[in-house]
């Protein structure tokens, strides 16, 4: 089968592998849906290395969802058989540590994890073989487009709200409106938030209001910081949730958070310079928060169900694999929703 690897300097490639067999504990999922994820344009954007085989690369995507086509030895039936509907998580740890046990694979403590995209193969391929004990059943209400956001970008809004522990009275600020800010926006305003959505980009506001914004800010426009301040009455806002990576975003988050008021810092990529004395005297709590356990990930998906969200508005752009040159032209520009590949 072909799969698609990041070249660095804005390019992709492709390689033949051979279509993957199960071992023990291990399931093959025919890929339906793999979503483009924010954290794909650091490979992408990455410095080319001519050094590196195309053979020795890793397929990207982490955001698979999918049908299960193949089971391998030792995995129980309750578990995974052919034919269920399913979504990934897409790291997989020793099982045994303290963070395996409660579903953070992805802090595992002896580091011995597999992060499928990083150092095993991705989603944008055909098939996919993963740990059984990755798979996350995927309701069927839920679109194969809906699986693949939860699989990372809704699923890690999800998770940064949980650190946030709103009560559903506080104002949230939003910082970027890209899928994982998007989902933060709908998520938030669904747990019954008042959310003010930021961003640079007039087309990316407009989903966010769409999406349960009740007021947006294009950060071109305005000072963001004094915004807020005005929107809430000078106090300041209860939450941020920083989606973008941008050291200009965070420092307008901490400026403009509340006494007592938390942040969680989500987006990858920036530095955040803290200045001590304003948080002490605010006693702002910054935090952060890596995507999401698999048990969060299965309460995203279930809550998403029961208030019948409508994830796939969320879906701007759907690609065949081999529009993958045009399809992250598209995703680099971050000037539209999510993209996946169909298969």
């Amino acid at each position: 089968m072909k799969g698609l690897v990041f070249l660095g300097d804005r390019r992709i490639g492709f390689v033949d592998v051979e279509d993957p067999t199960p071992q023990h504990g291990e399931v093959i999922v025919e890929i339906k849906a793999s979503g483009m994820c924010g954290s794909d344009l650091h490979p992408y954007r990455a410095p080319h290395d001519g050094s590196r085989p195309l053979e020795s690369r890793v397929i990207g995507g982490h955001e698979p969802s999918g049908i299960v086509a193949a089971v391998g030895p030792g995995v129980p039936k309750h578990v995974a058989k052919p034919g269920d509907r399913v979504m990934v998580h897409h790291y997989h740890g020793c099982t045994v540590c303290r963070h395996c046990r409660t579903g953070w694979p992805q802090l595992c403590e002896p580091v011995t994890r597999t992060t499928y995209s990083a150092n095993a193969h991705g989603a944008h391929a055909p098939f996919m073989k993963v740990a059984a004990s990755t798979l996350i059943p995927l309701d069927d209400a839920l679109s194969f487009e809906a699986g693949a956001a939860i699989a990372c970008g809704t699923g890690t809004a999800w998770g940064a709200l949980e650190r946030l522990q709103p009560s559903g009275k506080e104002t949230i600020a939003v910082f970027g409106q890209g899928p994982v800010g998007l989902s933060a926006t709908l998520l938030a305003s669904q747990r019954g938030a008042r959310v003010i959505a930021i961003d640079l980009d007039g087309e990316r506001l407009a989903l966010a209001r769409d999406f349960g914004a009740d007021t947006t800010i294009n950060g071109r426009d305005t000072n963001v910081a004094d915004r807020l301040r005005e929107l809430t009455g000078g106090l300041g806002v209860e939450m941020v949730v920083e989606t973008s990576g941008s050291p200009q975003a965070a420092a307008a988050g901490l400026s403009a958070t509340a006494v007592w008021g938390k942040m969680c810092l989500v987006g990858i990529g920036g530095k955040v310079t803290v200045e001590t004395q304003a948080m002490l005297d605010r006693q702002v709590t910054v935090m952060t928060s890596y995507t999401m356990s698999t048990v969060a990930q299965k309460a995203c998906a279930d809550f998403v169900v029961e208030r019948q969200l409508d994830l796939d508005r969320m879906f701007t752009h759907r690609w065949r694999l081999e529009e993958a040159e045009e399809a992250y032209r598209v995703f680099d520009a971050q000037a539209s929703g999510k993209g996946a590949f169909i298969f």
